[in-house]
């Protein structure tokens, strides 16, 4: 093709992609997306509500400042870009503090749009609320004072076990101890900070718990010569970030959000950031990413090849 023919071809194609570009923008003008559920709510008041817990490193907790931070929160943060682009307007994030028991009621009531923590998608939990793409894999194990002879769950027979109360671990352990047939005693805190106290004075011989989250505690406190976390695992569990079910808008926007973390490697990044290099406090997990969750993201679309 001679030169001008070509000129005359790339000067065309770019004029109709012009023409293109701004009939789909007055089209979006006469014809507006009609907007409903969470974004009509947060378009209407400019403000999205993110609930995060307060102890539940390196998903989320508060830094030095008194900040929530976090993996799940930084997560979070990613969608709530998602939805400014798609409202075309900018948000204001609101932060709110929740615990284990009340996280779900406050989903539901529409008290916040988004929780931002540790929070395990369960099938009983689905018929309340909707999940994001699974953002961790994890599983309950022990945390026990150094001394301890515990290894196992048969180890705590005749002891007393702590966990959280509003969490999966509350329904799930004394099913196990009464599957095996142990007589375990269980006690409960409010949150991961009072059960992790109740180990600590004595009044449990053991935290059952998410491993990675004891492992985040231990190293928040920097008792890792008082403390090691113990067993195999005792269950497994997808954490997910949870938002308001039957929204199917919303869940699109989530779902567009985490696609395009994963084909930046963002989410890579962001996993790196929380559970490879040092927390605000300046301690280190020294979690890399597992083969399992790279092929999990892969599966779900979240990581390019």
């Amino acid at each position: 093709m001679p030169k001008h023919g070509l000129l005359t071809t790339l000067v065309c194609a770019t004029v109709l992609l012009q023409a293109t570009t701004a009939m789909a923008q007055d089209m979006k003008q006469l014809f507006p997306t009609q907007y409903a559920g969470t974004l009509k709510k947060i378009r209407d008041s400019g403000v999205i509500r993110l609930g995060h817990r307060e102890n539940s490193p390196p998903f989320a907790f508060l830094d030095l400042k008194g900040k929530p931070v976090g993996y799940s929160l930084d997560l979070c943060e990613a969608v709530v870009d998602e939805v400014a682009a798609e409202l075309d307007k900018e948000i204001r994030i609101e932060y709110q503090p929740v615990t284990p028991e009340n996280r779900l009621d406050l989903v539901t009531s529409g008290a916040i749009d988004m929780e931002c923590g540790s929070t395990t998608n369960t099938f009983e939990r689905r018929k309340r609320v909707a999940f994001s793409p699974t953002i961790f894999v994890t599983g309950i194990k022990l945390l026990v004072p150094q001394s301890s002879k515990v290894r196992s769950l048969r180890d705590l027979k005749g002891k007393t076990v702590v966990f959280s109360r509003g969490t999966v671990h509350a329904e799930w352990m004394p099913k196990l101890a009464e599957r095996q047939n142990l007589p375990i005693a269980f006690v409960s805190g409010a949150d991961h900070n009072e059960s992790f106290a109740m180990l600590a004075s004595g009044k449990a011989d053991a935290f059952a718990n998410d491993d990675v989250q004891l492992y985040g505690m231990v190293a928040e406190t920097r008792t890792g010569k008082q403390y090691r976390v113990v067993g195999e695992f005792l269950t497994y569990a997808d954490y997910a970030l949870m938002f308001r079910k039957d929204d199917p808008q919303f869940a699109e926007v989530v779902e567009r959000a985490f696609v395009k973390l994963s084909g930046s490697r963002t989410i890579s990044a962001i996993y790196d950031k929380w559970f490879v290099r040092p927390l605000p406090s300046g301690v280190r997990l020294n979690m890399p990413m597992s083969p399992h969750m790279e092929e999990l993201f892969k599966v779900q679309g979240l990581q390019g090849d």
